[in-house]
């Protein structure tokens, strides 16, 4: 999904909801002029910022990276899937695999995380919903909670997204990282 279609779809549900840019900033813990920036499409945001959005305009996190419309059986070809979402600044893209939140409370992602060369993100993430990661090729540090853990191809780690976290890349080969949000509610 473009950046813009991703923007148009959070200012619409913003406006519906007959909420201000500021009172949505101020609910996800980010400046106003950083969410202008989303809705105009100027700009990818990491998926926790998303996230927060998304839970501040209370909708799935899904539903503002999907323009499908929710099924009981997602079926995605890997030549159909929607291209990636971000950036080199934020450190990763990703690609929403599936939308099922409304039924399961998952939402899996593939994490391409950018080549330590050109890898420049040091600020951690934080969100809502737990997170399942499975290294799907590469190697990646991963930085929770202020310590550092050496993770290869193969290896997997569950924890609370509420703390902070950060892929952070070993190579300038860059790693791919399944990753499932999961809402504990």
């Amino acid at each position: 999904m473009e950046l813009g279609s991703i923007g148009k779809k959070i200012r619409e549900m913003r406006l519906r909801r007959k909420k201000t840019q500021q009172q949505i900033a101020d609910q996800c813990g980010i400046s106003k002029s950083l969410l202008s920036k989303i809705e105009n499409g100027q700009t990818a945001s990491a998926v926790a910022t998303l996230s927060k959005i998304s839970e501040a305009l209370e909708v799935p996190l899904s539903w503002v990276l999907d323009d499908k419309i929710e099924q009981e059986l997602v079926l995605q070809r890997k030549d159909n899937r929607q291209s990636k979402v971000g950036d080199e600044s934020m450190g990763y893209s990703y690609e929403l695999l599936a939308n099922r939140s409304r039924y399961s409370g998952i939402e899996p992602t593939i994490v391409y995380v950018r080549p330590k060369n050109i890898n420049q993100r040091t600020e951690p993430f934080t969100h809502t919903q737990d997170e399942f990661i499975y290294i799907i090729n590469g190697s990646i540090y991963l930085v929770y909670d202020g310590n550092k853990h050496y993770m290869e191809t193969g290896d997997s780690a569950y924890f609370q997204g509420s703390k902070p976290h950060l892929f952070m890349p070993v190579s300038n080969e860059g790693a791919q990282v399944l990753t499932c949000f999961i809402d504990r509610t």
